[in-house]
């Protein structure tokens, strides 16, 4: 395959999530609102990575097909299990939990770690830009340090808050001046955010 410029790698990187999410490909016109460009400037981006050999067809709507996806492997789309809800009542590391799955670039996640998503439900992060609805990801680890955000159990509930350790106890500090920190010496940190996911 010829080299890619940057920004026909970050088009043929769209172009393979959307397919693994919608399983069809995106319209040229989709192409050009995702990147803010024209449609002509999708289409001459879509042109090139068909002579490059990445794409072919694409004539119709909804007719592009990706016949290779990167240059080399680390471009690869890789599948997060969503796994229940923020808000739920049972640990959510659990098979029967699944609820879906997110895709993101490897460059967004480290080698050799576990992550999982959930569903965030409620307000009380609303002031550090996580809002009800939103997909959280979460890099799987039983630690935590002071000011990250982190999902923990707490009496048999799941929580996302910020995370301090105080003289004798854990404060899980909400970021909505509506809620109150949550104290509690007997907590289980299930993982700290790393990216929240919005749809639109």
């Amino acid at each position: 395959m010829k080299e890619l410029t940057q920004r026909q790698q970050e088009v043929l990187d769209f172009i393979t999530k959307y397919v693994k999410i919608h399983t069809y490909p995106p319209t040229i016109r989709e192409v050009a609102s995702y990147f803010k460009v024209s449609v002509k400037g999708a289409y001459d981006h879509v042109t090139a990575l068909k002579k490059k050999g990445c794409l072919r067809g694409g004539e119709l709507s909804r007719t592009l097909e990706v016949v290779k996806t990167s240059q080399d492997e680390t471009a690869e789309i890789i599948e997060i299990p969503i796994l229940g809800n923020v808000a739920a009542g049972q640990p959510i590391i659990t098979e029967e939990n699944w609820d879906g799955t997110v895709y993101l670039h490897p460059s967004m996640l480290k080698k050799n770690r576990n992550y999982f998503a959930v569903k965030v439900k409620g307000d009380s992060m609303t002031n550090a830009g996580i809002l009800d609805g939103d997909t959280a990801v979460i890099e799987q680890q039983d630690t935590a340090q002071n000011g990250e955000i982190i999902i923990a159990m707490v009496n048999e509930a799941m929580t996302l808050k910020r995370y301090f350790r105080e003289n004798t106890r854990i404060r899980l500090q909400p970021e909505n001046d509506a809620y109150q920190p949550i104290y509690s010496r007997d907590i289980r940190v299930l993982g700290r955010l790393v990216h929240v996911v919005r749809s639109y």
